[in-house]
């Protein structure tokens, strides 16, 4: 299986900016303009984008909508897209605009029935987003931690269609420490489907350690942090990749 690396954007007001832990009041801005940011991704070699609308995040429905179907227009890539999308107007909205890839998190937990009719519709085009505490899923941009493992959902979900899971570990997002391999891989191992991992790559390491586990079923890593601290570039990591396999 391919492995696939993608650069993370994610949008609060505007910019081009990350969080810790998920933590709305520990925001660093990287860039004024994440359509600038997203050229920069492609030109260092991006075969994906992912990005993230921390404000439809919270908000519970699309903030920076405009700007997300601007830079999916824009760039010769892939994108997906997650944050804030509890419809399906709004998931139609996306993929007519050029997105790739729609992400549900907090409408796949807490409204199953409609998660089953859009994975059933737009089955290739709907990614998963399972973001956890402690095995456990959270929801309304990681606001609220519910008392459902992530294996438990995710098999749930594969019985309705799904294919694609993107497993991000709350604990480890921002903060340079590591991805949560095992989970990750466990995840894929039990759903036998596709796992993207989220959360904590610090080194080129990292994405070599979660390209072995390709054969499970991990697909490819998010990286946001360690790509803007300058910890390793796009540019090296998809070499390595490359010459991997």
């Amino acid at each position: 299986m391919t492995f696939t690396i993608y650069p993370a954007i994610d949008i609060r007001g505007g910019k081009c900016v990350r969080l810790f832990q998920g933590d709305y009041a520990q925001e660093t801005v990287y860039a004024d303009s994440p359509l600038e940011m997203a050229r920069q991704w492609v030109s260092q070699g991006a075969s994906w984008l992912h990005l993230v609308d921390l404000d439809g995040a919270k908000a519970g429905q699309p903030v920076n909508g405009e700007l997300i179907k601007e830079i999916a227009r824009a760039v010769p890539v892939p994108v997906q897209v997650g944050g804030g999308i509890r419809t399906e107007e709004q998931i139609a909205d996306y993929l007519e605009a050029g997105v790739a890839r729609v992400i549900l998190g907090t409408a796949a937990i807490e409204d199953e029935p409609f998660t089953q009719r859009i994975l059933s519709r737009y089955q290739s085009s709907v990614a998963i987003g399972l973001d956890c505490r402690n095995g456990m899923v959270a929801t309304r941009g990681w606001l609220t931690t519910t008392d459902v493992s992530a294996v438990e959902l995710a098999k749930r979900l594969v019985s309705y269609g799904a294919e694609t899971f993107i497993y991000t570990d709350i604990a480890r997002d921002g903060t340079l420490t590591g991805p949560n391999v095992e989970e990750i891989a466990g995840l894929a191992k039990a759903t036998g489907k596709s796992v993207i991992a989220s959360g904590g790559v610090s080194a080129l390491d990292d994405l070599l350690t979660l390209a072995a586990c390709a054969a499970d079923g991990v697909s490819g890593a998010i990286v946001g942090k360690a790509l803007y601290t300058g910890a390793f570039t796009l540019a090296e990591a998809v070499s390595r990749m490359e010459e991997r396999e």
